[in-house]
């Protein structure tokens, strides 16, 4: 319902602006003159973008290929709802921090602090604030994926990797970590695919078919898993891929 009025009342504008007297649409006014927005519209608009701003830093951060990594780690092991959505939502948004901690401090220290201090406008923030963010989206974006995407857009071919504008660098990032998500995900499903299979061709061959295979091999993974220090192996790895 917030995009829909937010969307609604930025096709009005025009209209308003045009109008010599204030207008108001659901008690939502334009400025005097209607060439500024008024405080409520403002507060709908920034509202609106705060309902986007979780999904937009989910998908450009590393919280994308580390929920995938350890989504496909809990079918792997096949314990079902252990641990559950929050425990790993929760461990993966820490991570996350961890990651791009440096990133958001160049991005403060570039944007911000300049901002702040009356150096630069705010289109010159944001343009520096970008820098970090760009630089670190690069590192993992394929080049394939950045090819799709200029086709796609029929942007003009980037000289360098800095030329890369984000609306491009951005769901080429997005595709790239899925892609590598569900690579390392299907790595670690290995191991655990060969135990499934060796206790299906053993329970098979001794006839014991009142107990499903995957019942009598889940303790058998949680063994190895714990044996090996599964969770320090698969978070200590997945951290390291960030950092090469």
């Amino acid at each position: 319902m917030k995009r829909l009025l937010f969307f609604f009342t930025m096709g009005a504008l025009p209209a308003l602006a045009a109008s010599q007297e204030p207008l108001s649409l659901f008690g939502i006014s334009a400025g005097k003159g209607g060439t500024t927005l008024s405080a409520p519209m403002q507060i709908v608009i920034m509202l609106t973008l705060m309902t986007v701003l979780p999904a937009a830093l989910m998908a450009i951060t590393p919280f994308l290929r580390i929920t995938i990594v350890l989504h496909f780690l809990r079918q792997a092991l096949g314990t079902q709802s252990t641990p559950s959505n929050q425990v790993l939502l929760g461990l993966a948004m820490f991570l996350t921090i961890v990651i791009m901690q440096p990133v958001a401090a160049d991005m403060y220290h570039q944007g911000w602090e300049p901002l702040e201090a009356g150096q630069i406008t705010t289109t010159q923030a944001m343009d520096q604030a970008a820098k970090p963010l760009h630089n670190f989206l690069i590192r993992f974006a394929r080049e394939k994926d950045v090819k799709l995407f200029v086709e796609i857009s029929h942007a003009p071919a980037p000289r360098t990797p800095a030329d890369l504008d984000l609306k491009i660098l951005i769901p080429a990032y997005i595709l790239s970590e899925l892609k590598a998500g569900f690579q390392i995900g299907a790595v670690l499903f290995l191991p655990f695919l060969v135990i499934d299979l060796v206790v299906a061709s053993v329970t098979l061959s001794v006839g014991m078919m009142q107990l499903p295979p995957a019942m009598i091999s889940a303790p058998f993974k949680i063994l190895l898993f714990v044996l090996v220090d599964g969770w320090s192996l698969v978070i200590g790895s997945l951290m390291k891929s960030f950092y090469q």
